[in-house]
């Protein structure tokens, strides 16, 4: 099949790496089905930083996809990896419980208490394998346990024992070499984040070395099932392999050709893995990809088994609105269901496309969402009316669909901050919310809240989860007389203009007209002047105005947007709360 060039005035960077993919795909294995990869280890909660290792080759393998082309996506379970630590945080887990797991793999150690899960590995893969799904990430899934134990890769064990040599002094190159002091700073912090981000092993030691020399191979211990053992003696031609576990003594020796309880170390399996699925296409961390890191050795050691190295980004780190970097190995980190309890999948889609993986970025928990929702907004109407940008409409596209079709949208689309303002005013009360929001386009009203849904769902959920206490709206009970009465002649004009005008202008854009109108025209200027023709106090006017409303419905100077709280309010409370 040939490679469907792109004109370079309209590609993205989706396009540009499947453009790369194709053609080494072709290069690797003419006709054979596009391999691309991600590796995933459910040793934790699988956060959103985690969720760029997988969206990363979805959306190049999406692209392939759309081109007519067969493609893979593989994601590899790395259930088969050592249970490092206890996180933080995690419900149903304390520390004393599971601390005497630690080395074991993560399909033997115990699911938090509560889950209907069999096994630690089990339960944090559901949550990430649901919200794959509705994000419509379609993968062929890999467990590792069921590889290693099935004898899946014992070719392949066999061939890395035999070139254990040949893979020590690769890794040798790396062990010896003296790096400046802050490089070799960086290099530990880097180790660590690449233990902590749960994809790599790569705080494990490259294998066993002992008076018997390297082996690139762990077995897990037969009485204890941890990997804390050595490697004591093996025979290359009959395969026999000895070892002990240092935590409980035990001793064993075995037929590594029959013996499936164990697994490669982390810097060989990786690249055994590439040779073996052919894969093409896999982005890495920036602590997979500096220098010693598991990338760079595994770009060499891939060559002992006869394969090459796929191509593919450093992808930048992800954070969240006022919260450092993420790890999986700390407890409370936020996770893709977490994100999708308040954000709609194309929203969550659109933050990893329009973004290169090298570039980091923040996904909002905070107010921010708000700003997110109205800029994703803005985007579709210019998406609709054709004055986008070409990698905006590229973005935008890969956002609300896949190769399979769109992703279930909201049927009317009602900006986020005005639902998430009725939602919060009305706490629950779905009928209410319903008055409201029929009210903000008389002409065409929202017959049911089916229409705004599942967007006022997760503007609900936001308001419910991420909104603290004190900055909730509470509208008063009953007028604050003090204040009415203490109103100077210029504040009553103010607020009857309002309410001559809240009949008249009872609907979104009327009552938006009429909050900003009535400052202008009390100082002798048309409702509907602009800015360019005020003068800078009006807008000082507004504000006023404006905290003067709030005190006198909500008691305090800020809250939601003016035109959706009258909304929310009611015509006739409003009058009553502002004192007619």
């Amino acid at each position: 099949m040939p490679i469907v060039a792109q004109s370079t005035e309209t590609t993205d960077w989706v396009s540009r790496f499947a453009d790369e993919v194709i053609e080494e795909s072709e290069r690797r294995a003419p006709g054979k089905p596009v391999v691309v990869a991600s590796g995933l280890s459910p040793s934790g909660p699988i956060h959103l930083g985690n969720l760029r290792e997988v969206m990363t080759p979805h959306l190049v393998a999406d692209e392939i996809r759309r081109r007519g082309f067969q493609v893979r996506h593989l994601i590899s379970w790395d259930d088969y990896d050592r249970y490092r630590k206890v996180p933080k945080g995690i419900a149903g887990v304390d520390e004393d419980g599971w601390t005497e797991h630690i080395g074991k793999p993560l399909t033997s150690v115990p699911a938090p208490r509560g889950s209907s899960y069999p096994n630690w590995a089990e339960h944090f893969k559901a949550a990430m394998i649901a919200s794959l799904a509705e994000l419509g990430v379609e993968f062929d899934g890999i467990s590792q346990t069921a590889q290693y134990t099935s004898g899946a890769y014992r070719e392949q064990i066999l061939h890395a024992m035999k070139h254990r040599g040949d893979i020590d002094a690769i890794l040798a190159q790396y062990r010896t070499k003296k790096a400046p002091k802050k490089q070799q700073q960086k290099a530990v912090d880097e180790a660590e984040l690449e233990a902590e981000e749960g994809s790599g092993a790569a705080s494990e030691d490259d294998g066993s070395s002992g008076s018997a020399g390297y082996f690139p191979y762990k077995p897990y211990c037969g009485s204890c099932e941890k990997d804390l053992t050595t490697v004591t003696s093996y025979d290359d031609d009959t395969t026999e392999l000895a070892y002990t576990c240092t935590a409980c003594g035990f001793t064993e020796t075995v037929r590594l050709s029959e013996f499936n309880r164990g697994k490669l170390v982390w810097k060989v399996d990786w690249p055994m893995r590439w040779a073996y699925e052919g894969v093409v296409f896999e982005p890495s961390g920036v602590d997979h990809s500096s220098p010693g890191s598991s990338f760079q050795v595994g770009g060499q050691i891939v060559g002992i088994f006869d394969g090459k190295q796929p191509i593919g980004p450093m992808y930048a780190f992800v954070g969240i609105s006022g919260m450092a970097k993420m790890s999986s190995s700390r407890g409370g980190v936020p996770t893709p269901a977490d994100a999708l309890k308040i954000m709609e999948p194309q929203i969550l889609r659109w933050l990893y496309a329009r973004r290169r993986p090298n570039q980091s970025f923040k996904i909002a928990f905070d107010q921010e969402i708000q700003r997110l929702y109205d800029e994703w907004d803005k985007l579709a109407g210019k998406v609709a009316d054709g004055s986008a940008l070409p990698a905006d409409i590229a973005a935008y596209t890969r956002a609300v669909g896949t190769a399979a079709g769109e992703l279930p949208k909201t049927p009317r689309p009602l900006p986020y901050r005005t639902l998430a303002s009725v939602a919060d005013i009305t706490a629950g009360h779905e009928d209410q919310a319903l008055r409201i929001l029929s009210e903000l386009d008389p002409e065409r009203p929202l017959a049911s809240l089916d229409e705004a849904r599942p967007r006022y769902d997760r503007a609900e959920a936001w308001i419910n989860t991420h909104v603290s206490a004190d900055q909730r709206t509470i509208v008063r009970d009953e007028p604050d007389a003090e204040l009415l009465k203490s109103l100077d002649e210029a504040s009553q004009q103010s607020v009857r203009l309002l309410l001559d005008g809240l009949a008249e202008h009872w609907s979104l854009d009327g009552l938006t007209h009429l909050v900003y109108g009535v400052p202008k025209v009390q100082a002798g200027f048309p409702a509907d002047a602009t800015p360019k023709e005020l003068p800078p106090e009006i807008k000082t006017a507004q504000r006023s105005f404006f905290a003067l409303l709030y005190h006198l419905l909500v008691g305090r100077d800020t809250g939601p947007r003016l035109p959706t709280l009258l909304l929310a309010v009611g015509q006739e409370r409003v009058r009553r709360l502002l004192g007619e």
